[in-house]
């Protein structure tokens, strides 16, 4: 749906409900991707879906902004600030997909409004979509893609089902077969899987999906992510897109692909292939879009304290402001195939990273730099990491949100009421997390002073 939400008829309504029943569901989970991309919502009988689906769902109007304590953050003006009204859950029916666990069970994603019909500006599908017309209304559209990485515990040892870093060794993976189930659940859930390998940790994956067309890839990822936790969980295992949940392990990433396309003619405009790298000045100038903003945006790829954990030399996490083609050292990597597949890949998000917010924060960068015709500075050649002359990223949580605050154009581009929310949840988040006394000081000091 190109609109801030999905106006439902009587009509609509019927026919949403009727085409449920028809797939025998008797029960649909009304889903809202929150803040830090969680699913919360409200489970329903399927005598009132055609109710509820016209009318809208009450819940919560600050549920969208909920920090990961799911504590009501003040000052968000989804709070405290309106006496802690509800909103309404509306539901997009290009969404719906199975819940194969769960017997005769769908979901479908919903978008928010307030009672008296406005959206909410700070719900994240809400800021991407916004960010779809801003690149439509240019004549784009845009194709995305996400890949996570994720490790995956026993839940009742909190060890991992094998040891090493057997990166793309087969049999390992395959050892346990939840793997296979969770491959065969994600396509049930309307996630077209490609690919499953092993990554570079003790039972860490990455399960690969296909990118789609703008809003549809973030439903896609936002399905596979809860859908990969909460199935796993009824095998008896925790799988977690924590960022850094081991020291001196490889930290989850969640490497982002984009191209754009043109409207009009449905070519890849991304492509040029007069150009040794097959990229349109088009390109060149979202990739240095993408850079000039890409300190702002660091706090949106990397949400939370423990992200900024996995930016370490030689682990594959960029650390500064820099691209090449197919260099997996650099912030950016292009992918030169010099065809219609020709993109982009963002390599600095984590696994923790919203993929609303991840695409919204990429998009809003290259679209400046589209607007404003910026320069892509020659590539250098070389690792990347090692080259201490590029502009280092944020390394710390703070400093990401100050970047933020501090990128005008890019904070206008995500829209200011958004942009207050997400300030406001995360400085909250590390405040409390800071007053927490971590292991390692106790173990330090404790004993010996």
């Amino acid at each position: 749906m190109s609109s801030a939400y999905f106006h439902h008829t009587p009509d609509t309504a019927a026919t949403f409900a009727q085409n449920l029943r028809e797939n025998s569901v008797e029960y649909v989970r009304f889903e809202l991707p929150d803040l830090a991309g969680l699913s919360r919502g409200k489970t329903v009988p399927m005598n009132h879906v055609e109710s509820y689906t016209l009318n809208g769902l009450n819940l919560y109007g600050g549920a969208v902004t909920l920090d990961s304590a799911s504590t009501p953050i003040q000052g968000t003006g989804y709070n405290e600030d309106i006496n802690f009204a509800d909103c309404l859950m509306v539901p997009d029916p290009d969404t719906v997909t199975n819940v194969p666990w769960l017997a005769n069970t769908a979901r479908v994603i919903c978008d928010t409004k307030w009672y008296d019909g406005r959206p909410q500006p700070a719900a994240p599908r809400t800021v991407l979509k916004t960010l779809l017309s801003t690149a439509a209304a240019m004549g784009y559209g845009v194709k995305m893609g996400h890949e996570y990485e994720f490790y995956v515990v026993d839940a009742a040892t909190r060890q991992p089902l094998y040891q090493g870093n057997p990166i793309f060794v087969t049999s390992l993976i395959h050892q346990h077969p939840a793997l296979d189930k969770l491959m065969r659940v994600l396509d049930a859930s309307g996630v077209d899987m490609i690919t499953a390998n092993g990554e570079y940790g003790p039972s860490q994956w990455e399960l690969n999906f296909a990118a789609a067309d703008g809003i549809k890839a973030a439903d896609r990822a936002f399905v596979f992510k809860n859908t990969v936790k909460e199935f796993l969980h009824t095998e008896g295992l925790i799988a977690t897109f924590m960022t850094k949940p081991y020291k001196g392990l490889a930290g989850s990433c969640s490497h982002f692909h984009i191209s754009l396309y043109s409207l009009a003619t449905g070519e890849n405009v991304f492509l040029d292939k007069s150009d040794k790298d097959g990229m349109s000045l088009l390109m060149k100038q979202f990739t240095a879009g993408i850079l000039e903003h890409a300190a702002a945006a660091q706090a949106i790829w990397n949400p939370t304290p423990n992200c900024y954990r996995r930016i370490r030399p030689h682990m594959f996490a960029p650390s500064n402001v820099s691209w090449g083609v197919e260099d997996r050292s650099a912030s950016v990597r292009i992918k030169a195939s010099k065809d219609k597949r020709q993109h982009l890949e963002v390599r600095v998000p984590s696994a923790l990273s919203n993929p609303y917010l991840t695409a919204a924060a990429t998009i809003a960068a290259g679209l400046l730099g589209i607007q404003n015709e910026s320069q892509l500075a020659p590539e250098r050649a070389g690792l990347k990491e090692n080259d201490d002359s590029f502009t280092k990223l944020p390394t710390e949580m703070h400093e990401a949100l100050a970047a933020l605050q501090a990128d005008t154009a890019f904070t206008h581009m995500l829209g200011s009421e958004f942009v207050n929310v997400f300030q406001k949840v995360k400085t909250a988040e590390i405040l409390r997390l800071r007053d927490d006394i971590p292991a390692a000081e106790t173990n330090e000091y404790f004993d010996l002073y």
